[in-house]
């Protein structure tokens, strides 16, 4: 059961972020540019999770993964991503290299992003089209994965 509940995006994130921190220590890289825009990128980020979990949470559905989903939210920042909350934490972590003068670890935020897929985004995709059939089946054709 312990390793189910280490499987969990946030923890994913610390991982990665500890990873980044790392790299940025050894082989720093940084400008007043990286610095201002990690910042300006962890802010977004944060906001984009919290309005997504706001969202769930209002419509009174899990935002923990592989849980039931008891409502298919398509609305606010959903109309733009499926996925506003993990875009927020791909926007964090790519935040954080930048503002932590560890420019040289972005390239693991595209491993970080296959993970989020693979592990959860389409498990859960496929949940809600089980779950909402044709009504996910249109979102999502109308709603991109990421942006």
């Amino acid at each position: 059961m312990v390793a189910r509940e280490v499987d969990f995006p946030p923890v994913w994130l610390a991982g990665f972020a500890a990873a980044g921190l790392l790299v940025g220590r050894a082989v720093p890289v940084s400008s007043v540019v990286t610095h201002s825009t990690g910042g300006i990128l962890v802010v977004v980020g944060l906001f984009m999770l919290a309005c997504s979990f706001a969202q769930l949470l209002l419509a009174r559905t899990s935002v923990m993964p592989g849980r039931v989903p008891r409502a298919l939210v398509t609305g606010g920042i959903f109309r733009f991503s499926r996925n506003p909350g993990y875009l927020g934490q791909v926007l964090m972590l790519a935040g954080l290299y930048l503002y932590w003068s560890a420019a040289i670890a972005l390239p693991l935020v595209v491993l970080f992003v296959a993970i989020l897929q693979k592990r959860f985004i389409r498990p859960e995709e496929d949940q809600l089209l089980q779950r909402f059939g044709p009504e996910c089946a249109v979102y999502k054709t109308k709603t991109r994965r990421w942006v």
